[in-house]
């Protein structure tokens, strides 16, 4: 082998052996890239919350019996069109009518903005537009007829840290079960739309709100009432706190159709206390009302 050979093999290993010793370089993260992608998902997010469904979760017992504090539900959002209220965060102007929009039934449970707040509340649809609503003595007259009221046994609920069965709320109605856990016995009364349309109701007993002169309901408005009908700020109750009567239809968000869990309150920052505060029975229960067979209007 001659010496130019020999210079030329050691170059080629040399080369070999240099290459070899280099470390590739990391791949650069895309943070452009990464941001845009973490931003579609949540516009994706956003659009599916706004036009299709929602969750919501019910901080109040003005819906008792049927919705109790603690329960996580969906919101369909399409079922009456769209309107200002549709966005999940309420971001646009507040203008009349609704795109695609159609009224809710009598008895529908829905979720609406009152007309001066943000805030979201959950209520029953009990008046359409061009009804004259009245109530007496807590019961409710529609265009002069009284809504059938029929008194149901006393409803055991479990008492716990979300249904805590205060006696400012309920007065006298903490008890045990059968087996000596504590209850709170609701007074129902299952109340029936001229419809056809029937849900369970609270009365307490006579309160100020039982008794509402005749409201005649404007057009492309509803009036609303909560099924706990003496701890609800509804159409009955002057605003800011209730809704100051009836509201229009583009307030209202969107229709309340299940429960996918409830917890009972007693969750903390440990995982291990997750399972057990989840109350049995009630996931995947319909918050559509029963419907008999529609009376005659």
């Amino acid at each position: 082998m001659d010496q130019e050979t020999r210079d030329t093999n050691m170059a080629l290993e040399n080369t070999a052996d240099s290459k070899s010793s280099e470390k590739p370089d990391k791949e650069k993260t895309d943070w452009i890239g990464e941001i845009k992608s973490i931003g579609l998902l949540l516009l994706a997010v956003l659009a599916f919350h706004s036009l299709v469904a929602k969750p919501f979760y019910i901080p109040s017992v003005s819906m008792m019996p049927g919705l109790l504090v603690g329960d996580r539900l969906i919101v369909s959002k399409y079922a009456y069109g769209w309107s200002w209220v549709s966005p999940t965060f309420h971001i646009v102007p507040r203008v009349s009518g609704r795109l695609f929009g159609s009224l809710p039934e009598r008895g529908d449970v829905v979720i609406l903005t009152p007309r001066d707040q943000s805030s979201d509340y959950i209520k029953r649809v009990i008046g359409l537009p061009g009804d004259t609503i009245e109530l007496r003595g807590g019961q409710v007259f529609l265009n002069g007829i009284g809504v059938r009221q029929d008194v149901q046994p006393d409803l055991q609920v479990p008492v716990d840290a979300n249904n805590p069965c205060n006696a400012n709320e309920f007065p006298g109605a903490r008890g045990v079960d059968a087996d000596g856990k504590p209850v709170c016995n609701l007074p129902i009364v299952r109340e029936t739309l001229p419809n056809g349309v029937s849900y369970n109701i609270i009365d307490l007993g006579p309160q100020y709100t039982d008794d509402v002169a005749p409201v005649e309901i404007p057009e492309g408005e509803v009036y609303l009432l909560g099924d706990n009908r003496d701890l609800s700020a509804d159409s009955r109750v002057a605003s800011p706190l209730g809704l100051g009567g009836p509201i229009p239809w583009e307030n209202i968000g969107g229709r309340a159709e299940f429960i996918t869990f409830s917890l009972d309150g007693t969750t903390t920052l440990n995982p291990l206390t997750w399972w057990g505060a989840f109350r049995s029975g009630r996931a995947g229960l319909s918050l559509r009302p029963d419907k008999a067979e529609a009376a005659a209007e």
